[in-house]
């Protein structure tokens, strides 16, 4: 079985995520260092939450992570997590830089976007079902 799949007592999943989280009012705040640090917290995060972080990059103004999680997770809550644990400790690693830009105002936007990905694309997946072979 492919190890990259998530086995579970009752069952074995692949599900992986694009997330995509901004700084608040898009300043460009985030330098190569804190994205740096942003990685490894995000990593440390995943495994807490049960899944992985796949992949990771980001620019002055924004990050985008690639994630698989568990069926059981509920993502506002990992995302919310997510914002919550990198932003105090970016606050507190980053004091210095960050508090030239934002003061102690909220450093991630209140928004985010999200959206399934997976290994195969979608007419792949509906050539498969069709070839399937369904009784008479």
């Amino acid at each position: 079985m492919n190890d990259n799949f998530v086995h579970r007592a009752r069952g074995v999943s692949d599900l992986k995520a694009h997330l995509v989280l901004c700084t608040k009012s898009r300043r460009k705040a985030l330098d190569n260092e804190m994205l740096t640090r942003l990685e490894i917290i995000l990593k440390e995060l995943m495994e807490k939450w049960e899944g992985k972080l796949i992949e990771f990059n980001g620019e002055s103004d924004h990050i985008h992570a690639i994630i698989q999680y568990n069926p059981q997770t509920q993502l506002s809550k990992l995302i919310n997590n997510i914002k919550t644990v990198s932003s105090r400790y970016l606050r507190k690693e980053f004091s210095e830089k960050l508090d030239k830009i934002y003061g102690q105002s909220v450093f991630w936007s209140g928004s985010y976007f999200i959206a399934s990905c997976g290994g195969v694309t979608i007419e792949k997946l509906e050539k498969y079902l069709e070839s399937q072979n369904r009784p008479k």
